[in-house]
């Protein structure tokens, strides 16, 4: 896993809870990296996991919703880091729906080694997306807080019920995402 995720996960931290929170997260858990990350250094994701779970336990919230938490944080950082991958596009579906031909290809220009998870998208009728999750990684909820960071970016409000389509792993989802003016019609 990119160590950019890593280091915007602990900035998050120290945002949202604490530097403090973020330095326990870190003294005491063993990790391979000892905690020491660059933005551009790739890291196992399990690290991730472990740093969710201590975060849980410092702060009383349930794990799933700390990723998803970071997954609405972490959109915000993508559009100051990479304004590019925004330019001409007006809407979160055809943000969306453009995340395999265009940002993972731009991702991987970056960063070549990086594994990335696969998205693939049906548009059934107007108004309304299913953006399929898979991965060899448990990030499902990560990837859900991306979409609802994508929705509040573009100021658009939505429905999303989620199919968990790995019995619980979180390694892949279907995400149901229903414009709410679509759903008064």
């Amino acid at each position: 896993m990119k160590g950019i995720v890593f280091t915007e996960f602990l900035e998050m931290v120290e945002r949202e809870f604490s530097p403090e929170i973020a330095d326990r997260l870190l003294v005491g858990t063993e990790l391979a990296s000892c905690g020491i990350y660059t933005s551009v250094g790739t890291y196992d994701h399990a690290e991730m996991i472990v740093l969710v779970s201590r975060l849980s336990r410092e702060t009383g919230i349930d794990s799933h919703d700390l990723m998803m938490a970071f997954g609405e944080y972490l959109f915000r950082r993508f559009k100051i880091l990479y304004p590019k991958y925004f330019e001409r596009m007006n809407s979160s579906f055809a943000f969306l729906t453009r995340i395999e031909d265009y940002i993972h290809v731009e991702v991987h220009k970056l960063y070549p080694e990086a594994e990335l998870p696969t998205f693939t998208y049906d548009v059934p009728q107007p108004g309304r997306l299913v953006l399929t999750y898979q991965s060899t990684r448990p990030f499902a909820s990560l990837a859900e807080g991306l979409i609802r960071g994508c929705l509040a970016h573009f100021g658009e409000d939505a429905d999303i019920q989620v199919e968990d389509l790995s019995d619980g792993a979180g390694t892949a989802a279907r995400f149901v995402i229903t414009q709410r003016d679509t759903l008064r019609e």
